[in-house]
């Protein structure tokens, strides 16, 4: 039987531009420019789950990482990843070459290099909060929350995979 032995793992909204906070997705459905050649040369994906879908649903609104970061959130990540990490250390230990996680940037959970901050207050039915909360928002370098915790998973299970991301502004 064929097979490559590699494998890539990705964000959920890589493979399902559906999952986003409405109207943020820029394609249809896959992000082809993302997966598009590692699929074409054979490579094996594993999506992983979305957190901010799991943790609110389909109709949620746009948060900051700020938001995001509590100790139930990251304890919520870490439950939703445990079949992910199952499946990642099965893979290498059985010799499967695991040549990267793309992420999202700019995402406040799926950020690698670059997240979403700027969390400045919950109350939307005040006037003109709306408008400052969209003033404050700002993206700076680091990782989303969701990413950190993966990072720290595979840290914990002594699993180096280099981290990328695709980044819609760019």
């Amino acid at each position: 039987m064929k097979r490559s032995k590699k494998i890539l793992i990705v964000c959920h909204c890589l493979l399902n531009a559906n999952a986003k906070v409405y109207p943020l997705a820029s394609c249809g459905g896959v992000y082809t420019q993302a997966v598009g050649d590692s699929v074409a040369e054979g490579v094996g994906l594993l999506q992983l789950p979305c957190p901010e879908t799991v943790y609110l649903g389909i109709n949620r609104w746009g948060m900051t990482r700020e938001q995001y970061d509590t100790p139930h959130f990251r304890e919520s990540c870490r439950e939703m990843l445990k079949p992910s990490i199952a499946q990642i250390k099965s893979f290498a230990n059985a010799g499967y070459q695991l040549i990267g996680i793309i992420g999202m940037d700019g995402s406040p959970n799926c950020g690698v290099s670059r997240t979403c901050m700027g969390y400045s207050g919950g109350e939307i039915n005040v006037e003109g909060i709306v408008e400052a909360q969209r003033e404050n928002l700002l993206f700076s370098s680091g990782k989303g929350v969701f990413i950190e915790v993966l990072s720290t998973m595979l840290d914990e299970e002594q699993i180096d995979i280099p981290f990328t991301a695709i980044d819609e502004e760019a």
